[in-house]
């Protein structure tokens, strides 16, 4: 299966801490990718590099065989202008810990917003898609509903609602239960196991063990910037190799 994500020796560092020390992975099309590790591993920062919101120091991030944020002439690397680096976002979905949906909008207005402004879609297609993505959500009779009448789990299936409207290659999910009472984790792991079965390649930062052995293709433990073991998710979780990762392991299983 060929990558839909090509991640090769990034490199970040934030004034003189170096968060990401040399990555390099690969997401094949289709696949379920879910990477684990303590805080301050670099989890989240890798994601964001991928998307583009943070800017790499060094190394190569392809995302369905584009280079992202930058142009290669003869070797060197140029910033893409804005407007190029929006348009190559639109390929890529990303839910993040927190909601972030617009308070003075419904569920249904929050899901239509981005198709509407970015794509160009007609206010009647953004609503039939929209209803639509509400309904695969689970949250069809909540479209009318303001986010403060929803649940910490509704909004963030909102939150996925809203991305998948944008019909990205790629969806980002950056610890996304980890804002959630305990009680409303399965709801959205519900809706991120669904879509793991559906095709659509995902890289999801969790510490969900359980979601990661069921529904990841592939396990990616982190660790001081650096990936130190990968593999199978049953394999790694039943019998890690590396240390830091049994020991990781051992705290949080």
């Amino acid at each position: 299966m060929s990558a839909m994500v090509s991640v090769r020796s990034v490199r970040k560092r934030f004034g003189s801490l170096e968060v990401l020390k040399g990555v390099s992975l690969d997401v094949p099309e289709g696949g379920v990718v879910c990477v684990v590790g303590p805080s301050g591993s670099g989890k989240s920062t890798l994601l964001r590099c991928v998307n583009r919101l943070e800017t790499i120091d060094s190394g190569r991030i392809r995302v369905d065989g584009e280079l992202m944020g930058f142009r290669e002439v003869d070797g060197r690397l140029h910033l893409l202008k804005p407007a190029e680096l929006c348009r190559q976002r639109r390929k890529i979905g990303m839910v993040f810990q927190r909601f972030h949906l617009f308070p003075h909008m419904t569920a249904l207005e929050n899901v239509m917003e981005g198709p509407c402004t970015v794509r160009g879609l007609s206010r009647e297609r953004a609503r039939a898609q929209a209803s639509a993505l509400l309904e695969r959500v689970g949250l069809a009779d909540r479209a009318h509903h303001y986010p403060a009448q929803l649940s910490g789990g509704q909004q963030q299936r909102v939150a996925i609602a809203r991305s998948l409207a944008m019909e990205p290659k790629v969806m980002l999910f950056d610890e996304p239960t980890s804002a959630l009472d305990p009680e409303l984790v399965q709801e959205v792991l519900g809706v991120m196991r669904d879509l793991a079965t559906s095709g659509i390649t995902m890289v999801v930062v969790t510490h969900e063990m359980g979601f990661a052995r069921e529904a990841g293709d592939h396990l990616v433990f982190m660790d001081d910037g650096m990936i130190v073991e990968e593999g199978p998710p049953r394999e790694v979780l039943a019998d890690p190799r590396h240390e830091r990762t049994r020991a990781f392991l051992g705290q949080v299983l």
